[in-house]
């Protein structure tokens, strides 16, 4: 589905949107030349540009009753819609009712069984895929100094990487739990919480004296969540193929029709979300090239997070496999973002692509078994193991939502809902 053109005069875009297409790593660039995708038009361009000023209507209309109420009671209502229905709340406000009668009734486009193939498909990745979704997408989106300046203003220095990447890593488990994600499943009830907090945000950030929307845009936009939702899904299932994790065409098409659920249900608008896999990577391609400028922030950002793994529990030997986690995590991130990029990430462009290397044979034998019959139950399950292990192991506590108090506490203005 193409993104759709619109009227020339209908939105002033933010000058942080480029003036064309920039460059992006070479992995996406190759496997965009294999499906033949093209780089996007100019009126596709423009529209990327336009969508930085468009947030999501529905949550925000949410939040602003919350501040408007004055109410104490207002999170507990919302988290009762949440949890039991809508139903379950009488004389439900109307953007609460309006908001939950859209997610309570998903589309007619939903399988809800190529779901939960997705879900075991994304959990038979196991730590690996995780590793992917850290070092590729989640270190490499610090190239997106746009979306930094939403980060910084959020307390992103004083959280710090690692407690970051275990809150959207904690938020990724409940969604790929099994059988979550209908209304009032775990991995529903996380999204939706996401959600809350994102338009949180754009009114925290929106609020602040030095947040400038010609420069900007709006905070957690459409553009950027439409690039955040396709990293955390469809970039491990890219770049993993370096690292030998494969996926039959089914199964590349389920973690496409996953990656569209999970990004209309946490605000997306579906024209910035893909119908198929070749779609998908039609979208990280474009969103790569209209997001991908980096400037100071990069590094203020990317630098720490490479020195998380010092952080880490290992037991025995702790600080010899701290030193060889790090090591290893920055091979990954070299072998897939290139050394164009580890240069502007800040970090040093040394390290041998030594963990992808000894993993590729052992994934692909791994990606060929969970294809035989009944085998994809045993890897999902081996996989789920070793993801919850690695999350633990980053010795922080991710809580879903957490963030959403610690912007009431610290937020511009003295509203409190």
């Amino acid at each position: 589905m193409s993104i759709q053109a619109t009227s020339p005069i209908a939105v002033q875009v933010p000058s942080r949107h480029p003036a064309a297409p920039l460059p992006v790593p070479a992995v996406v660039r190759l496997l965009a030349a294999a499906l033949r995708i093209a780089p996007a038009t100019e009126a596709e361009f423009h529209r990327y540009g336009e969508a930085l000023m468009e947030g999501d209507p529905l949550m925000d209309d949410v939040v602003n009753w919350m501040f408007a109420s004055g109410s104490k009671q207002a999170k507990a209502i919302f988290e009762r819609a949440l949890e039991d229905g809508i139903d379950s709340v009488p004389n439900a406000p109307a953007p609460l009712q309006a908001l939950f009668e859209e997610v309570e009734n998903p589309p007619s486009w939903v399988d809800w069984d190529l779901l939960e193939y997705s879900t075991q498909l994304v959990r038979a990745g196991g730590r690996d895929g995780m590793y992917v979704a850290r070092d590729v997408a989640l270190h490499g989106g610090y190239l997106f100094s746009g979306f930094n300046q939403t980060l910084l203003r959020t307390g992103a220095l004083e959280k710090g990487s690692n407690q970051r990447y275990a809150e959207t890593a904690q938020w990724a488990l409940d969604a790929t739990t099994p059988r979550s994600l209908a209304p009032g499943g775990k991995g529903f009830q996380s999204t939706v919480r996401v959600r809350l907090i994102h338009s949180f945000i754009r009114r925290h950030v929106s609020a602040m004296p030095d947040w400038d929307p010609r420069i900007w845009g709006l905070p957690v936009n459409q553009t950027d969540m439409a690039a955040t939702i396709h990293g955390t899904f469809i970039v491990p299932a890219t770049a993993g193929m370096g690292l030998g994790l494969f996926y039959s065409p089914r199964g590349l098409e389920a973690i496409a029709h996953l990656t569209r659920y999970l990004g209309w249900l946490i605000g997306v608008d579906d024209e910035f979300l893909p119908h198929t896999f070749r779609e998908a990577v039609r979208i990280q391609l474009h969103t790569l090239s209209a997001l991908a400028v980096p400037d100071e922030t990069t590094k203020q950002l990317a630098i720490p997070m490479a020195e998380d793994p010092m952080l880490w529990s290992f037991g025995r030997f702790q600080t010899t496999r701290r030193r060889i986690a790090r090591s290893q995590h920055l091979s990954i991130t070299q072998a897939a973002l290139g050394r164009r990029a580890m240069r502007q990430l800040g970090l040093k462009p040394r390290i041998l692509p030594w963990y992808p290397l000894i993993r590729f044979p052992i994934n692909v034998v791994r990606s060929t078994f969970k294809e035989l019959p009944g085998a994809l139950d045993v890897a999902a399950a081996h996989g789920d193991r070793e993801r919850r292990a690695f999350l633990s192991r980053m010795n922080t506590t991710a809580v879903v939502g957490g963030s959403v108090h610690e912007l009431h506490q610290r937020g511009p203005s003295a509203e409190r809902p």
